[in-house]
């Protein structure tokens, strides 16, 4: 199941950033007393009370300001909300009541999401609470006071926001429908993609701003099977500023993978891999899902030679390097070069992410591993390797347990994952490691 999605929203400099800074964690957003400092939605995955949820954090929304930063800033908190399972409301107690919270409040309302309205500042409950009372001209609900500076009542914040995801997971219908994600910076033929596969364009494709809104669901019928395609059309914009464009991509590409099985990142064969194509890989790859790598609009490259196939993928391989195990296509979605293909590899990719390894086998050869390359050393003191299971998938989790976790570094995780994959390749799919100390008394050591 996805992690459900929370989205901090409100005019600028009312504490969206600390709040959210405060619940990832760390110092994710740059928080700064001027409007507009937080220009870019931040997301981070936030645990609460056994719920797992994606939280983002806006740009300040100014309903009526005509500055070309701050009205592209709406614009993206728009999409925030557009994409949200939840909305937090913050207002400032500070300065009280302002017009622009009363605009901010009716576009929530249109919007018809789950609010939950926040009063940041509230540093002394007991003297501070009847100024809170106010904030019920909004009609937005009942204010939840806290002190995002302090953290303070950051907990009953939070149990509001959770109880909208129980009733979500409680309406959720199962549906075993594979579902990828089609992402990608704009323009490189995503939507292109799905309607060729579809045979009609149901994915509008245009450079139109706000063409679509909502990440685009299409069910596709491959040789009687079955898949949902959920596209990111959303991300095509009009503007001048790259940077901002850029940023659209990063809540789309979060929501959209969140909900996937499959990712298939494309990437322009013309233009070539870019910064921000390996910033949406390394979302996909964050979340352990199984990965495709389509390079579109290979039909369009000039001057191909018997080695250019292979020169492009080692330029990929070395540009995401942490994606390995990704498997790489070359396609057209104008001529439909090798969209055949794609869904193969999408139905090998699903059932590598499902594969389970039997606890005797990954003994065998972890035990293997050892003996081919002994567990490193510091100051006298060996790594051990005792046992190693299969606890999960979606993506392959194995937990290994051993003497000193310190020891364990990430580089011989590494070979012991290299190790797994000779035997079981695991294409397409990321796989986890958890590394839990466990005495020599307990089990057997396989290493000596």
């Amino acid at each position: 199941m996805s992690r459900p999605i929370a989205a901090i929203v409100g005019r600028p400099n009312v504490g969206k950033s600390t709040l959210f800074n405060a619940l990832a964690g760390k110092n994710i957003s740059i928080i700064k007393d001027t409007p507009g400092v937080t220009r870019d939605r931040i997301y981070a995955d936030v645990d609460w009370a056994g719920y797992h949820f994606t939280m983002i954090d806006t740009g300040g929304i100014e309903p009526e300001s005509g500055d070309i930063i701050l009205r592209q800033m709406r614009e993206q908190a728009q999409i925030a909300i557009d994409t949200a399972d939840v909305i937090i409301f913050m207002v400032d107690l500070r300065t009280g009541l302002t017009d622009s919270d009363g605009k901010v409040a009716d576009m929530l309302r249109k919007s018809g999401k789950p609010v939950v309205l926040c009063v940041n500042a509230v540093d002394n409950f007991v003297k501070q609470s009847p100024y809170i009372y106010e904030f019920y001209e909004l009609g937005i609900g009942d204010p939840v006071p806290i002190s995002a500076a302090n953290r303070q009542g950051i907990g009953d914040l939070l149990d509001q926001v959770t109880k909208f995801f129980e009733e979500s997971m409680d309406s959720d219908e199962e549906d075993d429908t594979p579902k990828i994600a089609v992402v990608g910076k704009p323009n490189v033929g995503k939507s292109s993609i799905i309607n060729k596969l579809i045979g009609e364009n149901r994915v509008i494709v245009s450079d139109i701003a706000g063409t679509t809104r909502d990440a685009i669901d299409t069910p596709v019928k491959w040789q009687g099977k079955d898949y949902v395609f959920i596209d990111t059309a959303g991300l095509r914009r009009k503007s001048k500023i790259k940077e901002e464009l850029e940023r659209y991509t990063v809540i789309r590409t979060v929501t959209a993978v969140e909900r996937a099985d499959v990712v298939v990142i494309v990437i322009d064969a013309v233009e070539g891999i870019s910064e921000q194509d390996a910033k949406i890989a390394g979302i996909a790859h964050e979340r352990g899902k199984g990965i495709v790598i389509a390079v579109n609009k290979w039909d369009a490259v000039e001057d191909k030679t018997t080695g250019t196939t292979k020169e492009y993928e080692n330029d990929i391989r070395r540009i995401l390097s942490y994606l390995n195990y990704a498997e790489i296509l070359f396609i057209s979605a104008e001529t439909g070069q090798r969209l055949g293909k794609l869904f193969d590899t999408i139905d090998m990719v699903l059932e590598n992410q499902k594969r389970r390894i039997s606890t005797g086998v990954l003994n065998e050869i972890m035990t293997e591993a050892v003996a081919l390359q002994s567990p490193p050393t510091d100051k006298g003191k060996r790594l051990k390797l005792y046992y190693i299971t299969q606890v999960a998938v979606k993506p392959p989790t194995f937990v290994i347990f051993v003497n000193d976790k310190e020891l364990m570094h990430f580089s011989y995780i590494r070979y012991i994952e290299n190790q797994i994959r000779k035997s079981f390749s695991f294409k397409g799919t990321a796989l986890k490691f958890i590394i839990r100390e466990r005495s020599a008394d307990d089990k057997t050591t396989i290493s000596k």
